[in-house]
């Protein structure tokens, strides 16, 4: 790649680094895309609630984005994961894994977070697919079905609230001692959720949808989706190496729409916002665009 030095670059070519790109590139920004070419939505086989989309698959709704901003001349994509980023004194430096060197006045991070699976047979190869993190993603096409979650305290008390509208065949697997309170335990039961504290041993599924939960104890209960959050971290060092601050739960923490805690940095999608949705990362990408093109505009005007 001849040019090196860029009004803009982007960290990620998922959906948020897509949208962010196509208000850049609208706007007449020099902006280059590096991407990795690794989504965490990449064994999810079909994306849900974001209209005109509603039921694509995730490669293809980013394939159909990435040839749409290919349009833009001023936006090019570099294929290869960005390790180290520093600060210069005109904006920013960002080297890849290639060695490769780039420059630009502002960042956007759209590089996601990366799940961290625990170590429950199955689980990994259920991800996305039958053991779901968002009900408004993935809900509808489980509907009514026989269901867990797992989960436990007041994070799993308040995930039970919320899927047993979408069914009501609706057990915790608390993996261990339940911690919820005895109030929050009597409402469970009063809206029929049980909760199983079994320690669980594997998932049991055919090419990724579950079909049972087998526990320490060797017994078994039969499922159709289950229901987790995952712990994550952040997929790329680099906003940590520029002194972005993190929130307690681990995200990037935006002090004013999308910009992070440092000056020209922002961020976008799934690394600053923990509902983790299609739609909503493509809205932030487009807000993180605009923002950064108006930044500019008042740095020359």
């Amino acid at each position: 790649m001849k040019n090196t030095d860029f009004e803009v670059i982007i960290i990620g070519g998922s959906y948020a680094g897509l949208s962010a790109a196509m208000s850049l590139g609208r706007s007449l920004r020099k902006t280059l895309v590096i991407d990795s070419g690794k989504p965490c939505n990449a064994q999810t086989p079909h994306s849900h609630n974001f209209l005109t989309q509603d039921g694509q698959t995730p490669k293809q709704i980013a394939l159909t984005g990435k040839e749409q901003v290919l349009k833009y001349p001023t936006v090019l994509f570099y294929d290869g994961l960005a390790t180290t980023g520093r600060k210069n004194d005109a904006g920013f430096e960002i080297s890849t894994a290639a060695g490769d060197t780039f420059t630009a006045k502002k960042l956007i991070f759209a590089t996601g977070v990366k799940d961290q699976m625990p170590e429950i047979k199955g689980y990994a190869e259920c991800w996305g697919i039958s053991v779901i993190h968002c009900p408004y993603c993935h809900g509808y096409e489980v509907k009514h079905e026989k269901t867990g979650i797992f989960g436990n305290g007041d994070t799993g008390f308040e995930y039970a609230r919320m899927i047993s509208n979408w069914t009501k065949d609706l057990t915790i697997f608390t993996n261990g001692p339940s911690t919820f309170t005895h109030e929050q335990t009597e409402k469970l039961s009063a809206h029929h959720i049980r909760i199983v504290e079994k320690p669980v041993a594997a998932l049991i599924h055919e090419d990724g949808k579950v079909e049972k939960i087998v526990f320490e104890d060797h017994s078994e209960e039969p499922i159709t989706a289950i229901y987790s959050r995952p712990a994550f971290t952040q997929h790329s060092e680099i906003p940590e190496q520029l002194g972005c601050a993190l929130t307690e739960t681990g995200l990037l923490k935006l002090e004013m729409y999308q910009q992070t805690s440092v000056a020209g940095v922002y961020a976008a999608g799934d690394n600053s916002h923990m509902a983790r949705s299609v739609a909503l990362a493509v809205s932030a990408g487009s807000m993180a665009g605009a923002l950064i093109n108006r930044e500019l505009i008042e740095e020359a005007f």
